[in-house]
């Protein structure tokens, strides 16, 4: 959608209202937590906001891909859902799991960023 705003140039939208896939993630339920990495996250501030962070650098990369770099995202997304799970309550494992998915997801968003959608 373009958006023309007084005294600034054309500005286009990028919609951020792409399909919703079936595998989309969504961050911890602390209330419904039941593995003991979810449980570990919901009860460590630090980790809580390294979920929050990476579950937001998820969405917008999904949100400005195509659909085949969508589905590796996806399929990055599970496998790092695995690992994080295999740290059980293991806060440094969580932490280095948490750090390199958020690394990975920030640069997928500087690529889009270095050659745009725009």
């Amino acid at each position: 959608m373009n958006v023309r705003l007084p005294g600034l140039c054309l500005i286009t939208l990028v919609g951020f209202a792409a399909p919703a896939a079936a595998i989309d993630y969504s961050p911890i339920d602390c209330a419904k937590a039941t593995t003991p990495a979810d449980r570990t996250i919901c009860s460590t501030y630090a980790l809580g906001q390294d979920e929050a962070r990476m579950a937001t650098l998820y969405g917008v990369a999904t949100g400005l891909v195509a659909m085949g770099q969508r589905g590796d995202i996806q399929d990055a997304q599970r496998a790092f859902i695995r690992t994080r799970e295999a740290c059980g309550t293991d806060t440094a494992c969580l932490s280095r799991v948490y750090a390199t998915r958020i690394r990975e997801l920030t640069a997928v968003i500087d690529g889009i960023a270095a050659r745009g959608p725009f």
